[in-house]
């Protein structure tokens, strides 16, 4: 049968759920106390399920179909009926609701452990992709006329009769089909006006819902909770009307809803290129001597920096009892707090480039170094001391407010003016003349400081770069990862399912390299084009 299927149509075919499958009955079933049976799969299509007598008339074709692999995994007759689809979606929903959508990869991780092929210390690389929703991206004016027309279309499936004293028949023409079916109004005039009269009518309904005799029953709708968010965070109504919100008046993009169908997705930007869904961490081993096993997944929607996953990441690990000594990952990952923490709490070298050190630049290539690293730092005076002997005026403790303690440290303007080229003196500070204080520097508290000054060193030697080479290696499992699992775009809505999802790709990515250690299959070498290939020739 598969000679006759095309590539792309043949690899559902071979791809790792049945594996997956099997894992979850096998716990399922130990904790029912009910054993589990492998079959030979030599005689799978000839044996019977019962008294394993071999027989080539036990083969038909009749009682055993596409999937009678399934039927020999479940002790079913051949002639079962099977089950509906939606029997995996409710095991999917009571996994979650028990916390039990890591358990396989701790048992595979223990299992491997318990062989000697994983173990806490050595080194680790951590890095993202984004994971697009299961829906589709939607603009303001669509994603409110599509809360809409979602909320109308749940409370006519619900209620009919209800419905059809708040609405009227231009409701239908409007909100009858979906909102990108339709051509968008021209004009921001033209659109800000169909915004608002979308805005009227969703407000229209929700006084409807909760207007006295209305069925109470009806405030619990998904579609109808979605809608009364959603409004709360797009419109403003006052004695002037319902006004659409803008700017800063919107809530920030974490808090703010994305689509009428996935509450979770948000809409996250990187690198100037927007898209609504999730994002997926991947903490994978990188020692030679052992198979590199993904030990970590962190899922969490697309707004959420990199930075912020750090210590929860290595909170993680801690608990699987698998921290390393060293975790290579990208800039976005590392601050100086962030290698602090991991030293401090978890004994891990948090190594990654962390930002360069800042100034107003170099008129010229024989201008004296006048970046921060050039002043000399008293911290138990609180004071600084500028190249040029120059000593501060002001030390100032403040709170940014991402809510980092920093220490402000300001020089008299009288002390910038010696310099005699403007140019020269622009390099230093772009404080006013007349004002008081020239040159400013901005210090983290003393530990991270220092901290922060020695990686910056430390990164710019090429026995560092050498050493931070390794992290390259997790590009591979992203790759690994999108190109046999698909993770890049996730088949649930909601981020628990989303999670789970990432979590059984990374058991199959396991799953391959454990094979693929067992077996000695050679690592897939680097994807080189033509191109590419005829300039490293030359």
């Amino acid at each position: 049968m598969s000679s006759k299927l095309q590539k792309r149509a043949q690899s559902p075919l071979h791809s790792w759920p049945f594996a997956q499958l099997g894992v979850f009955i096998g716990y399922k079933a130990k904790r029912a106390g009910v054993p589990v049976v492998y079959v030979d799969p030599a005689y799978i299509s000839q044996e019977c399920s019962r008294c394993h007598h071999v027989e080539r008339g036990n083969r038909s074709s009749d009682q055993v179909r596409a999937r009678m692999d399934w039927k020999f995994l479940l002790g079913l007759e051949l002639d079962d009926p099977g089950f509906d689809f939606s029997v995996l979606s409710d095991f999917r929903t009571r996994l979650i609701g028990h916390g039990l959508e890591e358990r396989v990869l701790d048992l595979v991780l223990a299992r491997c452990s318990e062989f000697g092929l994983l173990r806490a210390g050595g080194r680790q690389c951590t890095d993202s992709t984004h994971v697009l929703a299961a829906v589709r991206t939607l603009n303001r004016m669509e994603f409110v006329g599509e809360t809409l027309r979602a909320a109308l279309e749940a409370l006519a499936a619900t209620a009919p009769a209800w419905l059809s004293s708040p609405v009227t028949a231009d409701w239908v023409k409007h909100y009858g089909a979906r909102i990108d079916s339709y051509r968008a109004p021209r004009g921001d005039n033209v659109r800000q006006e169909w915004a608002e009269q979308v805005g009227r009518d969703g407000f229209t309904i929700l006084e409807a819902i909760h207007a006295p005799g209305a069925p109470c029953w009806l405030r619990e709708v998904p579609a109808v909770q979605v809608l009364r968010r959603a409004w709360a965070e797009q419109y403003h109504r006052d004695g002037e009307g319902v006004r659409w919100r803008e700017g800063k008046d919107l809530p920030p993009d974490r808090f703010r809803l994305s689509s009428p169908y996935d509450t979770d997705a948000r809409y996250g930007t990187k690198r100037g290129s927007g898209r609504c869904g999730y994002k997926t961490h991947l903490s994978e081993t990188c020692d030679p001597d052992a198979p590199h096993l993904i030990t970590h997944v962190a899922t969490t929607d697309a707004t959420v920096t990199d930075t912020e996953m750090t210590e929860i990441i290595h909170q993680g690990l801690a608990e699987r009892e698998l921290t390393p000594d060293e975790h290579d990952v990208d800039a976005g990952y590392v601050t100086a707090a962030r290698i602090v923490t991991a030293r401090d709490e978890h004994g891990i070298d948090l190594l990654g480039p962390v930002g360069l050190d800042t100034h107003h630049g170099e008129p010229d290539g024989d201008a004296p170094d006048l970046s921060q690293s050039a002043f000399a730092v008293d911290w138990g005076r609180c004071r600084v001391t500028c190249p040029r002997g120059a000593v501060s005026i002001s030390w100032s403790g403040q709170v940014k407010s991402s809510a980092t303690p920093i220490t402000r440290v300001q020089f008299a303007a009288t002390d910038c003016r010696p310099f005699t080229s403007s140019l020269l003196r622009s390099a230093y500070t772009r404080a006013s003349e007349k004002g008081r204080y020239g040159r400013s520097l901005t210090l983290l508290n003393r530990e991270q400081q220092e901290t922060l000054d020695q990686r910056r060193q430390e990164q710019q030697t090429e026995q560092w770069k050498k050493r931070y080479d390794i992290r390259a290696g997790v590009e591979g499992t992203i790759s690994q990862a999108v190109r046999r699992t698909g993770i890049r775009r996730t088949r649930y809505t909601g981020l628990p399912k989303t999670h789970l999802g990432n979590v059984l790709a990374a058991i199959a990515i396991n799953i391959i390299r454990l094979d693929a250690w067992l077996t000695g299959t050679p690592l897939g070498t680097t994807r080189t084009s033509h191109m590419a290939r005829l300039e490293l020739t030359a």
